[in-house]
């Protein structure tokens, strides 16, 4: 009998990190080397601490979400690569070290909403189809809560989970944030790869040294990205998106010609990069949950903030290189 409860408290000890896992500011800037992690489907104070860190090495993890997904695991391996250090699924103690050296600054931080950040205007709904926001005068937030997720490159979910009983639509009030924002970053952008296969974009400078990593969507069967190398030849932010018929996008009901007005849930996101090929760029868009996870209309698509922080660094010219398999760092 002893030993039977025993054995009960043993298993009921060994799920604890798990069941009582606080998403909490200071939760997450405490946390320690994750020898144990929550399930994918919950958030992990370890792995918000982890995101954070790597957007912040211009890693990105894509959305900030508190779960080691397709997108975490990527910008780990990359930033792993970067360092000369092993990957495998989960970070090892070496990989933490190197991530949590690179500064000291709390990862969740209080936050004072803003007049701007509640002012909208905001939509009521996001249509599901391009025919129905060639109408729309912007295709702006849906609500001050998605505004601020996306501001501080963070899920609504994890948003919330931080923020427990916030409406997020009173200005004055103070919240916790992800830690990111830096719009003043400069990067030196020499040469741009997009791994087609891999779903990612990295951003060389002149000496092959990779200065930011993104995951992407690129392409699709309907589709394809090209292969080869193109050019930058624009870079606005605030696009219109423009609809040509002779694309015929599943659908897309339309046989002529349209344009939809700028927004982040614009199809074409905040930032538009445009490339040497008629129709093909390097955007963002109005669903960074799904960015690798989905397909695209050719094009390359990152979250909105990846897009601007591309977007703000690229020079015309800049050579973009599609490669079915990744190369190694130097020019090309």
């Amino acid at each position: 009998m002893t030993r039977f409860i025993i054995a009960i408290l043993l298993s009921g000890w060994a799920l604890l990190p798990a069941a009582a896992a606080s998403v909490d500011a200071a939760a997450i800037n405490g946390a320690d080397y994750p020898a144990k992690r929550a399930g994918d489907d919950r958030i992990d104070p370890a792995v918000v601490k982890i995101q954070v860190l790597l957007d912040r090495a211009r890693f990105s993890p894509g959305e900030i979400d508190g779960k080691l997904g397709e997108n975490a695991q990527k910008a780990l391996k990359a930033f792993a690569d970067a360092k000369g250090l092993a990957f495998d699924k989960a970070p090892s103690p070496e990989l933490w070290k190197a991530l949590v050296g690179a500064g000291d600054d709390a990862v969740i931080v209080e936050y004072k909403i803003a007049e701007k950040d509640v002012k909208g205007p905001f939509l009521e709904k996001l249509p599901a189809k391009m025919d129905d926001m060639k109408d729309l005068k912007a295709l702006g937030y849906t609500s001050p809560r998605e505004a601020i997720a996306e501001k501080f490159h963070m899920s609504e979910e994890l948003l919330a989970a931080l923020n427990p009983g916030k409406e997020f639509d009173k200005a004055g009030d103070v919240i916790f944030v992800a830690n990111v924002v830096n719009k003043q970053a400069k990067l030196t952008i020499d040469r741009i790869e997009v791994d087609k296969a891999g779903q990612t974009v990295k951003a060389f400078d002149g000496s092959g040294a990779l200065v930011a990593f993104f995951p992407a969507t690129i392409g699709s069967e309907e589709k394809p990205t090209p292969t080869g190398s193109l050019k930058v030849v624009s870079a606005d932010a605030n696009p219109n998106y423009r609809y040509n018929p002779d694309y015929k996008f599943k659908g897309v009901k339309s046989t002529k010609a349209f344009t939809i007005k700028p927004g982040p849930n614009n199809p074409a996101g905040s930032y538009w990069i445009g490339l040497s090929a008629e129709g093909f760029g390097i955007h963002g868009t109005p669903n960074p949950s799904k960015v690798s996870k989905s397909e695209s209309h050719g094009c390359v698509r990152l979250t909105n903030w990846d897009a601007g922080l591309l977007g703000r660094n690229i020079k015309k010219g800049t050579p973009v290189v599609f490669v079915d398999q990744p190369q190694s760092g130097g020019k090309s």
